[in-house]
């Protein structure tokens, strides 16, 4: 059967979420994913516990946001909630919490009742400096290696949900290999050069790419006149910088934060390390949908089943700044997957695979 959505926006959160309920009438599950807008914050206990009593779900996680998503809609800068009833055997999943340094990893143990975790839900504090480190950690200990989720974002407490409410580090659910998942990340740019190597860098300032000032490079794939405008520069040209030891062409988009045109400079948002490889990317809405539908395609390919259930993790930068104000982003995965029960949110940072990423959406189906 497939998994049972509801979201609502309002002034109460008492309001909300028996709308919400409303919408849930007569529906089953095991684990409840739950995501609030930030304007919902201090609530996020009291709205856990009415729903693990109004559902007889007792197990849940989540994480607050500046923005919801849930099946064609998304709510941004009010008070929303998305709520969704995931139906997966017991013993094929668990809950768990407060990863916040190397240390934790090492003495936990990751597994689903008797079977070992294959795959990981996280929610993560974007003020916990450690949190890719933690990324790439936890994806060592589950055994597709892959990890999705994204960071908190709050202009209050950056909670995440696991039973109750946690800050500070990493949570979410342990799924074994019982559960059968989809998951692929669309990065909303197109490259507008080839890749360059770094032949000469400081911190995060590259001074050379394939042995000439980084600047010329830059000018040469975007053109000298968007060069010129570094307002409009830094909102739709990025650094992209390949993955190491990848066979594919994944990348990690970074800002640009400075030019120095007298010294031919270029300054990103990232640490720049000589002899790795990087190529200035596009990011505006063509770029965006273009890229959405080929992920959409990538993943509707490698489906066996029927999806029941979706979770979406999209990028602060996105939604109504990338795609429209009118829910288009959520609306292109609703036109290709149909009215497939979805909910996530807007987060800090995007974690897909083993990496924390920026500027993303993270889509995992749940067949």
């Amino acid at each position: 059967m497939p998994f049972r959505v509801a979201h609502a926006a309002g002034e109460d959160w008492r309001a909300i979420a028996q709308h919400c309920l409303q919408q849930l009438a007569g529906a089953h599950g095991t684990l409840g994913f739950i995501y609030l807008t930030d304007l919902l914050a201090a609530h996020a206990d009291d709205i856990t516990a009415f729903f693990r009593e109004k559902t007889s779900v007792q197990h849940w996680v989540g994480s607050v946001g500046i923005g919801v998503c849930a099946t064609g809609r998304e709510y941004l800068d009010v008070p929303a909630m998305a709520v969704m009833l995931a139906d997966f055997a017991p013993g094929s999943f668990q809950v768990f919490s407060g990863l916040r340094t190397a240390d934790d990893l090492n003495i936990r143990k990751f597994n689903c009742g008797e079977r070992a975790a294959n795959f990981a839900i996280v929610h993560a504090d974007p003020a916990n400096s450690s949190v890719p480190e933690l990324i790439a950690g936890l994806a060592e200990k589950v055994e597709s290696g892959f990890v999705v989720g994204g960071l908190s974002s709050s202009r209050a407490e950056n909670w995440q949900i696991a039973e109750k409410t946690h800050e500070g580090g990493l949570s979410g659910v342990l799924l074994s290999d019982e559960v059968t998942v989809a998951t692929r990340l669309t990065q909303g740019c197109s490259p507008v050069g080839p890749k360059h190597k770094i032949t000469e860098a400081q911190r995060n300032i590259i001074l050379k790419l394939d042995d000439r000032p980084a600047l010329d490079v830059l000018k040469e794939d975007v053109g000298e006149k968007l060069t010129r405008d570094m307002q409009r520069l830094g909102s739709v040209v990025f650094a992209g910088l390949s993955v190491a030891g990848t066979d594919t062409s994944d990348y990690m988009v970074r800002n640009l934060v400075g030019i120095d045109a007298s010294r031919g400079l270029v300054a990103i948002g990232d640490t720049a390390e000589e002899g790795g490889e990087l190529m200035f990317c596009l990011r505006d809405n063509a770029s965006a949908v273009e890229d959405m539908r080929r992920m959409l395609a990538s993943i509707q390919q490698g489906l066996y089943s029927k999806p029941r259930g979706a979770l979406y993790f999209s990028c602060l930068g996105r939604g109504a700044n990338l795609f429209g104000p009118d829910s288009d982003e959520l609306k292109l995965i609703k036109s290709a997957l149909g009215n497939l029960p979805l909910v996530g949110f807007f987060c800090n940072g995007e974690i897909s695979h083993n990496r924390l990423y920026g500027y993303t959406g993270v889509l995992t189906l749940f067949a």
